[in-house]
């Protein structure tokens, strides 16, 4: 499969790569029981534990990435979806995307879950899949995706479980990854 972009979607509102873990723990439960108060958005559903799993899971990330031979240069990462995930636009309230080439992304700069790091990592009973509970680089990601193809194409609705997209962390600071964002 011929994979070119990698995107990211934002609220109009609020503008693109905007990241909790980049603010204080007080701080961004602040963001989060505001956004409690829109009920339209999907960040109005997260349970009141978000903001520390959250952390949890981008330290866990961080520490395979390493691991795996990643360089990153940023401690939290910014996150985008391997392709084009229309469901996502339906998280927000005024829905935008961007997309980047991946061909203008350094590869030792990201990381990637077959699925949102959340339910991939979660510890829900069920069927255990190949690829839970694992980071990957970009090589390993495009076996995974010669295998199994984007969930989004298989799993648009979410019928066949939690996997709606790949997401990639990228761990560069927020400007440089805006500057590499393609005009259309």
């Amino acid at each position: 499969m011929d994979v070119k972009y990698l995107y990211h979607y934002y609220d109009e509102r609020t503008g693109p790569f905007l990241s909790l873990s980049r603010l204080s723990i007080e701080d961004a439960a602040a963001v989060q029981r505001e956004f409690k108060k829109e009920d339209a958005t999907f960040a109005a559903k997260r349970g009141e534990d978000y903001v520390k799993r959250r952390r949890e899971l981008e330290e866990l990330a961080y520490r395979e990435f390493l691991k795996k031979g990643g360089k990153p240069r940023s401690r939290y990462p910014q996150y985008m979806v391997v392709e084009e995930c229309p469901w996502l636009e339906t998280w927000y309230v005024s829905p935008r995307q961007l997309r980047i080439p991946m061909a203008a992304l350094n590869p030792k700069e990201i990381s990637y879950s077959y699925g949102d790091l959340f339910p991939t990592f979660s510890e829900a009973p069920g069927e255990k899949k190949e690829y839970w509970k694992k980071i990957y680089s970009w090589d390993e990601m495009r076996t995974l995706i010669d295998k199994y193809g984007l969930p989004q194409t298989w799993n648009g609705d979410g019928k066949y479980g939690p996997e709606r997209y790949i997401e990639a962390q990228v761990w560069a600071p927020r400007e440089e990854i805006l500057r590499k964002v393609e005009r259309r």
